[in-house]
């Protein structure tokens, strides 16, 4: 099928608004079962749903941490990124364009990045190496690739930490001391390598995804039924479990997966009538209250098929090899909503290659992610007309309580806080 043709336009169009509108209308009802859906249903269905998928992958007989490139890789890599670029220009205009991905923000949150000790010796490796306390900057945002109401996103959250004042050389050369660590609320991701995710995104800029379970059918809609069950209607963003459904190196030969999971319980309720941004009310009223924490965990491949490299909508199985705690972010309370903080995500790029050499990203779409974050941050910020910015943590804006008093009337420029006037 061809994405651009009149049969999209006419036809796979207007069922993707079906199936959105439907989807939509579902999310209002959901507070009456989904709930108990998650709790009893959901591990034994997405079980068995990567059991099938299991049985229709190939063994490729590889190592432990060994990477398999793709055949025409790079040609998929600019493929994805030549659609994301053109449907950034047709759908945002300049000064306001957006993120593709994990595109609207619910907030910059300042945090606290805090390496336990007493860590296995095999776990401590380059950020993990020694106990140490790292500032960070830490974005919460939603799915995209637009920035509708909270109610009607697709009911996915993603996190994003830049942990500055890490010293060591770096894979990319646009940041110095940064290590960025990204994850999202779905357990796997929606397609399995960048081959996929080219063919997707030709879909997602005709404004037909649903064109995308067809082309051609079988395990497309077996990736869409796994997302869904981890796309519920979330209440607050720093409830979420999230997974970074992609490998990477932890030291020499041997590969990890991430996991964020908050150390207090959720206790937020879905308002009755929700706001516009009730998700990012949620976060406000939460940290008002008191700081909050979450364990940032690493779960060591122990199996290369069963926990595979290069297929990203492989959730790796946790009997196999369960999360380990490795460090603990903090989020002291804090007010964030101030509309110069929600700006501040403009001037930050976050990208995986960020990273020391022993936390290199592993797997084909790890590898797209370095040319494609790269350039598209590029594109977004030359259309906003905004620099970028590597934080170092000393930021400050408008109405943060948590600023000495004589900064108070501080905004952010750059790096730099300058008084306002």
């Amino acid at each position: 099928m061809n994405p651009g043709g009149p049969f999209t336009y006419f036809v796979l169009r207007p069922l993707s608004d079906l199936f959105l509108w439907a989807w939509r209308l579902e999310r209002r009802l959901e507070f009456l079962y989904r709930p108990h859906v998650d709790r009893w249903l959901r591990p034994p269905l997405f079980a068995l749903l990567q059991a099938l998928q299991n049985r229709l992958r190939e063994d490729e007989h590889l190592a432990l941490a060994q990477e398999e490139p793709l055949p025409d890789e790079e040609r998929y890599t600019q493929e994805i990124i030549d659609e994301i670029s053109a449907f950034t220009r047709e759908n945002w205009l300049p000064g306001a364009a957006q993120r593709f991905g994990n595109t609207k923000t619910f907030g910059v949150l300042r945090g606290e990045f805090t390496v336990l000790p007493d860590l296995p010796e095999h776990l401590r490796q380059g950020l993990f190496a020694a106990p140490g306390r790292f500032p960070a900057w830490v974005r919460f945002s939603g799915p995209g690739p637009f920035a509708p109401p909270d109610l009607e996103d697709l009911g996915q959250c993603s996190v994003a930490i830049k942990v500055m004042g890490v010293d060591g050389p770096k894979l990319m050369p646009d940041e110095e001391r940064t290590q960025d660590l990204i994850l999202v609320s779905p357990a796997s991701f929606v397609t399995p390598d960048v081959r996929e995710n080219s063919r997707m995104q030709k879909w997602v800029r005709a404004k037909a995804p649903l064109g995308y379970l067809l082309d051609p059918p079988g395990r497309h809609l077996l990736h869409l039924a796994m997302q869904l069950l981890y796309s519920p209607m979330h209440a607050n963003p720093l409830e979420v479990q999230y997974y970074s459904n992609v490998p990477f190196l932890l030291g020499d030969g041997r590969a990890v997966e991430y996991s964020l999971r908050p150390r207090q319980r959720g206790r937020t309720r879905i308002p009755a009538h929700p706001t516009e941004n009730y998700l990012r009310e949620a976060m406000v009223r939460t940290l008002a209250r008191g700081d909050w924490e979450m364990d940032f965990m690493v779960q060591v491949q122990t199996d290369p098929h069963r926990m595979p490299i290069e297929d990203a909508t492989v959730k790796w199985p946790e009997r196999l090899s369960p999360y380990v705690p490795v460090a603990r972010l903090r989020l002291p309370a804090q007010r964030f909503d101030s509309d110069a903080q929600l700006a501040f995500a403009d001037v930050l790029r976050y990208n995986p290659w960020h990273s020391l050499p022993e936390h290199r990203p592993l797997g084909n779409s790890n590898r797209a992610r370095r040319r494609m974050y790269a350039e598209l941050a590029q594109l977004r910020q030359s259309m906003n007309a905004v620099p970028h910015v590597e934080p170092d943590g000393s930021e400050v804006f408008p109405d943060d309580d948590r600023r000495p008093e004589r900064q108070r009337r501080a905004t952010v420029v750059g790096r730099r806080a300058v008084p306002e006037g």
